[in-house]
């Protein structure tokens, strides 16, 4: 990581680059700073100043490091928000270092297993033949967040976690004012505070009546988490667990639209679903302002000095379009062999509910072009709202039509 010398000419701290030039491609700003400056000093919000990773091998690299926490609570944020506050850390395996995150990673990934998810698979296939047949039954044209790649995340992650999927349309709400750049400040407290409200009416529920989804074994585990704990868990898991899926899949399902080529690749039989899935998660990288790391001591990047306490931002889409890494990194190749993108990020927080995200998108993406002959964009592209305003790209709506 160190170098003895430090870089010729280090360019003013700027704010993070969020204009996009194309909808599909991360803003030209983050290329350009993978190139000229890869290291390079970033200013927040807040005044603070700190830095700003582009690199592939150098996101991965601090994503690994433990000289780096992922603590938020002393952190600046590149997009403005709501102060963090302790209470948030509480059950969020996002924000906690080692102890405390072995302790519920260990607790949690039995119920992430490999092996989990295939056993899951069936019940994965039903809930999207039922959405599909019931998208079938209504007839084109059709909004597919509300119709199809939403429902299907929501309700798998409810009936994991033992959340009533008829409460969805208070979640769905809490989480949007949550992961919005554009809410004001109250809103989002709001936000926060009636969905972890919700989780600890639930969590008292479940201590009254436990049932075998994960909160409900949690409590009869003998871990002896604590409400605020189980509340935390089930908040992180629930918001993450159908907003990540629910945007990977609208915005996958467009970009297929828009690139046939691809979208033939992608029909090339089962064996070609896996690939794609993957090269999408790459592509379109949808934690879109990146990942926060809080230096623990002074430290040197690369012969930039970062002084323990500042925030370092490392960018999943500009590390996913390194050409150091990867080759043709701005095209879309749904054949591309397994290529080590950061899109669940790396080392001890990699993302606990990957092989979920996988199953589902792989099943749900096939069976959507399966399952709906000439499925097409109902308006041209440009017409996509696009999620610009939230922490998780995607797109608002994705109007299609389709062969009846």
């Amino acid at each position: 990581m160190r170098v003895p010398q430090p870089p010729a000419s280090v360019p003013a701290p700027a704010p993070l680059p969020t204009r996009r030039d194309d909808p599909l491609d991360p803003p030209p700003a983050l290329g350009l700073l993978r190139r000229e400056s890869p290291v390079s000093p970033l200013s927040f919000p807040d005044g603070a100043t700190g830095l700003l990773l582009t690199r592939h091998r150098d996101v991965r690299e601090i994503l690994a490091d433990e000289r780096f926490s992922a603590d938020r609570s002393s952190a600046s944020s590149p997009i403005r928000r709501p102060a963090f506050r302790p209470e948030d850390r509480t059950g969020s395996l996002l924000f906690l270092d080692r102890p405390e995150h072995t302790r519920y990673r260990r607790l949690l990934t039995p119920f992430f297993t490999t092996r989990r998810m295939q056993a899951l698979t069936p019940r994965v296939e039903r809930i999207v033949a039922d959405h599909l047949d019931a998208l079938r039954a209504a007839g084109p044209p059709a909004d597919l967040v509300p119709a199809f790649t939403l429902p299907i995340p929501s309700l798998v992650i409810c009936e994991l976690l033992g959340v009533p999927y008829a409460d969805r349309a208070r979640f769905h709400a809490w989480s949007a004012d949550l992961l919005s750049i554009t809410a004001d400040t109250g809103r989002v407290a709001e936000a926060r505070d009636a969905l972890m409200g919700y989780m600890r009416e639930l969590v008292a529920a479940k201590r009254r009546s436990p049932d075998d989804a994960l909160l409900g074994s949690l409590i009869t585990s003998g871990a002896g988490l604590s409400d605020a704990e189980l509340g935390g868990i089930g908040r992180l898991l629930l918001v993450a667990g159908h907003e990540t899926t629910a945007n990977m899949l609208a915005l996958g399902t467009l970009t297929l639209l828009t690139r046939p080529d691809q979208l033939d690749a992608f029909r090339g039989g089962a064996e070609a679903a896996g690939p794609a899935v993957e090269e999408l998660l790459r592509y379109l990288s949808i934690i879109q302002f990146g990942v926060v790391r809080v230096a623990k001591e002074d430290v040197e990047i690369h012969g930039h000095p970062v002084r323990a306490g500042q925030t370092v931002v490392l960018s999943l889409p500009a590390a996913n379009r390194d050409p150091e890494h990867f080759e043709r990194p701005d095209e879309l190749d749904v054949t591309r062999p397994p290529s080590q993108h950061v899109a669940f990020g790396h080392g001890i927080h990699q993302c606990l509910g990957q092989q979920l995200a996988r199953v589902e998108m792989r099943i749900a993406l096939t069976a959507l072009f399966d399952g709906l002959p000439g499925l097409r964009l109902a308006v041209p592209p440009d017409e996509v709202p696009m999620r610009h305003d939230m922490f998780i790209y995607g797109v608002h709506r994705l109007p299609v039509s389709w062969e009846r």
